[in-house]
């Protein structure tokens, strides 16, 4: 297809699909459609990897001259100047931008729902949520608008709608995709990264984003090095798997998938054994450190409460008594707990959980009342428990489709590895990908 016919397929897609979905802020057909007849005449690979491929940006990553909301009424109106690096290198690498996607009120959960744009849908289902925060990225995946789209992940916010929408993401090496110029919020937990329709899509695309910025200070040496780094066939690695952590508890459903998973594997020759690092609670370690990173980075936010979602400010305001003394003794405590996962990724390659511990949530719950029977505590995605290691720890994750619940929602396979080894988890899940894909489900048109 010629990058006019695929920017006129998505924007045809988005046509029948957002009345039902939801997960656009903002489409730019006329740019996109500018964009693609520039692209065409070009000489066959010189206007870069992705010429012609129509993608879609998270509505909280900078796009010089366009509204960037963070999903929020405090932002309705904001206009950045210049594009974040991610943005600047997809454009440079000849990405066709066909508009910008959905996020909760300042990325703060796992569902995708705000005063300023409703509620995100998934595409499979949409009586349930998209998951979040960067639900509108991975409904536009899911229902075929675009191959690649960007998001954000701090707490799971890749991986979450990832797995809701049955989809692929990946959540890179901290500090492997600059996250500058932008906004300010959980600066040493999130990151920048790619959900996708396929392994191969995330790779090619966390390709052209890979590699360190004078604008980033936490910056990663080795780039798309890293991202192409040699990895030994997948029978010949040491994989660990567990479906709990030891201590979680887990849907049914989302284990019975993932242990079918795994018994697959296992019979395809792959080297599996049973293991996980310690258990230890990694929410309240989460909290302590990403609370008081909202606080000091939207504090600011607090004088205008009418522009802001009731639940937005409650956790805004639960930062303002952390001391310095407080975030010091959470850091020392992320620095034991890394340890953990570090000696175990030293015995074996990777760790297989599922993503999540629960599939895609009715619209209009921002978390489950219980899990196979266990009570959640409301206060801030303790839902999300599988995904937070990886945030705390720096390490790359891939979510990849593995399976359906009883209720034909999409279950997820995360892969997690040592800090750099992004090559390693994306390979992994193209392996299992492979085997799947006969049994992989696309949403069925709307209505």
């Amino acid at each position: 297809m010629s990058a006019v016919e695929r920017v006129e397929a998505a924007l045809a897609a988005i046509e029948a699909w957002e009345p039902v979905v939801n997960a656009f802020t903002a489409v730019h057909a006329d740019d996109a459609r500018a964009r693609a007849a520039e692209l065409d005449p070009a000489v066959p690979g010189a206007a870069g990897p992705l010429a012609g491929v129509p993608v879609a940006v998270k509505d909280t990553l900078w796009m010089a001259g366009r509204r960037c909301t963070r999903g929020s009424r405090a932002f309705a109106d904001f206009v950045p100047d210049e594009d974040a690096v991610a943005v600047r290198r997809l454009r440079a690498a000849g990405a066709v931008i066909v508009g910008q996607t959905t996020n909760p009120e300042l990325c703060f959960r796992g569902v995708t729902e705000s005063a300023l744009f409703g509620v995100t849908r998934n595409p499979h289902d949409p009586s349930r949520a998209a998951g979040g925060s960067s639900g509108g990225s991975g409904a536009a995946v899911a229902y075929g608008a675009v191959p690649i789209a960007l998001g954000t992940d701090g707490g799971g916010s890749i991986r979450i709608p990832a797995a809701f929408c049955g989809v692929v993401g990946h959540k890179p090496t901290f500090g492997l995709v600059p996250v500058t110029p932008g906004f300010r919020g959980w600066e040493t937990l999130s990151v920048v990264g790619p959900i996708a329709a396929t392994v191969a899509d995330a790779r090619a695309v966390l390709r052209v984003l890979a590699g360190p910025d004078p604008s980033d200070a936490a910056g990663l040496p080795g780039g798309a090095a890293l991202v192409d780094a040699p990895v030994a066939p997948v029978e010949d690695l040491r994989i660990a798997a567990s479906a709990d952590l030891g201590h979680l508890p887990v849907d049914p459903g989302v284990r019975a998938a993932f242990e079918a998973a795994v018994a697959e594997m296992s019979a395809a020759g792959w080297r599996i054994e049973r293991a996980h690092p310690d258990p230890v609670q990694a929410e309240p370690l989460w909290n302590a450190i990403a609370v008081p990173e909202g606080y000091a980075a939207d504090r600011g936010l607090l004088e205008r409460p009418d522009l802001l979602e009731a639940d937005t400010a409650r956790l805004i305001e639960a930062g303002a008594d952390a001391s310095g003394t407080d975030y010091l003794d959470a850091q020392w405590a992320r620095a034991a707990y890394t340890a953990g996962y570090q000696a175990l990724l030293a015995e074996y390659d990777v760790l297989l959980t599922p993503t999540m511990q629960v599939t895609a949530l009715p619209t209009g719950v921002l978390a489950p009342a219980e899990i196979d029977g266990q009570p959640v505590d409301q206060f801030f995605d303790d839902w999300c428990s599988l995904c937070l290691p990886a945030n705390l720890t720096g390490m790359p994750a891939t979510s990849v489709p593995c399976g359906y619940d009883d209720a034909g929602l999409p279950v997820g396979l995360l892969v997690t590895g040592p800090r750099g080894g992004d090559a390693l988890t994306l390979a992994v899940a193209e392996a299992w990908e492979a085997r799947f894909r006969p049994r992989l489900r696309r949403p069925a048109a709307p209505t």
